[in-house]
């Protein structure tokens, strides 16, 4: 739908969404990096039990925040963070914008508790190294199915810069969305696992954010039968929730 947004309101548009994508493209960067080598990267600046009560925060940060902007009162309140009238048409860039900064924080923040548990050699780093590189392979597709420009915020500034209202794609199930229903939350916590560094730092992430992607969704999936009625409650019966094992909802 064409819109009649100002100059002052595609610049604002504009402005967050520069710092939407360089914020999005910072946070998985290090998430990469950390990922792969065990969450060392960092010198950290805390020890022993401080360093553990920290880096629970970190991980459980990321959690609770994510999740509550995922419900109606969250999402009520995406569409008042911005300036100028753009809180719901930019809502979905400041989504992705807070979401990129958590993890960003997370990495950035991270102070490493122990040493290193086991590292893959040889032949079989190479192995660990393809698995990982497959898992946000597999984290891409799944995004790209899910609809990217929503994933990646562009959904919003985009479609202001552009004079239009932002409009998000229907209930469609395509791609990986025809094997499970929660594939982005799958893929993710494949490349919680794949890297070749295992650390208790490794683990703590792995561990948290896993059972966030399992048991996260399950909230979405109440939205989305309030939204989409018996089209999404059909679609529960025949596709299973998060791996393409059981048919079960």
């Amino acid at each position: 739908m064409a819109k009649n947004y100002g100059r002052r309101q595609r610049l604002i548009a504009l402005c967050y969404g520069i710092a939407c994508h360089v914020m999005f493209a910072a946070g998985i960067a290090l998430m990469i990096a950390n990922l792969y080598t065990g969450l060392h990267l960092n010198p950290g600046r805390f020890s022993g039990c401080a360093a553990l009560a920290w880096d629970a925060f970190l991980v459980a940060q990321f959690v609770i925040l994510h999740s509550f902007l995922l419900t109606d009162r969250g999402r009520r309140l995406l569409g008042k963070l911005a300036p100028a009238g753009l809180g719901r048409p930019l809502a979905s860039t400041t989504f992705a914008f807070i979401a990129s900064l958590q993890l960003l924080v997370t990495f950035a923040a991270w102070s490493p508790l122990g040493e290193v548990w086991w590292e893959a050699q040889g032949a079989l780093r190479w192995i660990f190294g393809i698995a990982y590189a497959a898992s946000w392979c597999f984290l891409l597709k799944a995004m790209n199915d899910a609809g990217l420009a929503t994933q990646t915020g562009f959904l919003g500034w985009g479609a202001v810069a552009r004079n239009r209202e932002p409009a998000y794609r229907s209930f469609a199930p395509t791609g990986t969305f025809r094997h499970v229903r929660q594939p982005v939350y799958a893929a993710f916590a494949c490349t919680l696992w794949t890297g070749p560094t295992w650390t208790p730092d490794h683990l703590l992430v792995a561990v948290g954010w896993t059972a966030y992607c399992v048991m996260g969704p399950r909230l979405k999936e109440q939205r989305y039968l309030r939204v989409y009625g018996e089209q999404f409650a059909r679609y529960r019966r025949t596709v299973p929730y998060f791996l393409p094992l059981s048919r079960r909802s």
